[in-house]
């Protein structure tokens, strides 16, 4: 079970956007990409067979995920996650300050 899901919330504690926050877009191999944010600019070759036109677009990059942590909405602020087995035998994340169950969208 990942700490860190697609769709969660996060903060930014370090790198160039530090303290903005945003919806995580992917996760792979230890990296996240976030919507709106490390936006880099590509430069992208034409592909008239797809129809695509070449140039320079710009488009969020990946992050460490060291770099990144989930938004508590009852503190206002980044929190650790930690993992808890419920009676019935689930395992759930949870808020590592106040022990709530972390909504998965």
């Amino acid at each position: 079970m990942a700490k860190i899901k697609r769709d969660d919330e996060v903060v930014v504690i370090a790198g160039k956007d530090k303290g903005k926050r945003g919806k995580v877009v992917s996760v792979t191999e230890g990296r996240v990409v976030v919507s709106g944010l490390n936006m880099v600019k590509k430069h992208v070759k034409a592909n008239p067979n797809r129809g695509e036109t070449g140039g320079i677009v710009e488009r969020e990059a990946s992050t460490d995920i060291s770099n990144v942590a989930v938004y508590n909405q009852a503190t206002q602020k980044a929190d650790r996650i930690g993992y808890k087995v419920l009676e019935n035998g689930d395992k759930v994340r949870i808020f590592k300050s106040t022990g709530e169950v972390v909504e998965t969208k």
